[in-house]
């Protein structure tokens, strides 16, 4: 499951250079606040500055050699929490009680509510995380400190906790959304699947009845309709095998398989119809694949794939170059799109981050056993690029 916005690398950015200017501005706040402490300093003074807040901090990023969330935000709490009797013990003389510290622990309740996939956990650890804060103004031990201290950290970090918790509906929403993309698809599939089964199975029974007609007459043509009657049997049940665990809507129109590069040139003909003052388009094949035969639902597959990237084109990189590709070899079809980015970075695809069409494609070709990527190209243009097999057997993946 797929815990991150898709974010354009800007937004990032700023977002990261945000959290890291308001964590150095309450360290250097803390640090001016110990400055100004008369002496003699306890140690309870310097340990939120130097110690806890600085550790708490770098418990926020996630690096590969970082502990889970979860496991950092029990030791945020815990580590907080331990200051805090050791200050009733040794008792502060400094009015700062950690801004840096108490800042940390906000950023890490907006992430734990935001990222934690269990509800249950998510509200345990951040239960755990303010109220660690909320004992934090009893590090003065005076009564006024304590509640205007209590009252201000309540207010901020409310604000904290709906902000974590509108960025994980958000993120609901969209895996729901991506949810139903996907399975948009695999009842399209299906349904295609369901009426290229159902030529199979008509020109099965057609055979079979003229075999039965001849059989008195020319029994030498018999085997012919035999033999033919097999191999249409054994492309429906290859066939079938794709409709096993999805399901079927009855609203659909009939699908009928057709010359796949005629039906491909008319979508190209008529993407650059559409775009009359950009460079017109083009469809390139191999003499690999011209000449080779596919399953109908492989085809079908691709015609989708071309027509959803062509579509990706005109919406967000209107203007630009296209070029469709077909090539082949003994086991895979390869088919690819690639394009301009016209103003757009290569970091900001074309045609792909928000919406959900690449999802429905990318589902639509690994149903079939097939490969699928999207994105920037080292030379700054965008590719959409699907290896689809040839037959249903199952096949290794090619590495390119």
């Amino acid at each position: 499951m797929d815990w991150k916005l898709p974010l354009s690398p800007a937004v990032r950015r700023m977002i990261i250079t945000a959290v890291v200017l308001t964590l150095s501005l309450m360290w250097l706040g803390d640090i001016q606040v110990l400055r100004t402490t008369p002496a003699p300093r306890t140690a309870t003074d310097w340990l939120p500055v130097f110690v806890t807040g600085p550790l708490l901090t770098i418990m926020l990023p996630s690096t590969r050699f970082s502990p889970a969330l979860p496991v950092r935000a029990v030791a945020a709490a815990g580590v907080s929490t331990v200051l805090t009797c050791v200050c009733l013990v040794v008792p502060q003389t400094s009015t700062d009680f950690g801004f840096l510290e108490a800042c940390a622990l906000l950023f890490l309740i907006v992430r734990v509510l935001a990222q934690t996939r269990a509800a249950r956990t998510a509200v345990q650890l951040c239960v755990a995380l303010i109220a660690a804060a909320l004992l934090m103004p009893l590090r003065s031990r005076t009564l006024d400190t304590f509640v205007s201290g209590s009252y201000l950290l309540t207010t901020v970090f409310s604000l904290g906790v709906a902000t974590g918790c509108a960025i994980r509906a958000l993120e609901l929403r969209r895996q729901r959304a991506v949810h139903d993309v996907r399975q948009a698809e695999r009842l399209a599939l299906a349904r295609d699947l369901h009426d290229l089964i159902a030529h199979h199975m008509t020109g099965i029974i057609v055979q079979a009845n003229a075999a039965r007609a001849v059989h008195a007459t020319a029994p030498q043509k018999v085997d012919p309709a035999l033999e033919a009657i097999a191999r249409a049997g054994t492309e429906t049940l290859e066939s079938m095998r794709r409709l096993v665990r999805v399901l079927r809507e009855d609203d659909h129109q009939a699908l009928r398989p057709g010359d796949l590069l005629a039906e491909l040139a008319e979508l190209v003909a008529a993407f650059s119809e559409q775009q009359p003052q950009a460079p017109a388009a083009r469809l390139e094949a191999t003499a690999a694949a011209r000449t080779s035969q596919y399953s109908p639902e492989v085809e079908t597959s691709v015609h989708r794939v071309v027509r959803e990237a062509l579509t990706n084109v005109h919406r967000h990189a209107p203007g630009e170059r296209v070029t469709v590709r077909l090539d082949a070899d003994p086991d895979w079809l390869y088919v690819t799109v690639v394009n301009g980015l016209g103003q757009r970075r290569a970091g900001a695809p074309a045609g792909g981050r928000s919406g959900f069409g690449l999802i429905g494609l990318k589902e639509r070709v690994e149903a079939l056993d097939g490969t699928f990527r999207a994105g920037p190209t080292g030379d700054g243009r965008w590719e959409v690029r699907a290896g689809l097999p040839r037959t249903t057997a199952t096949r290794a993946r090619p590495a390119r």
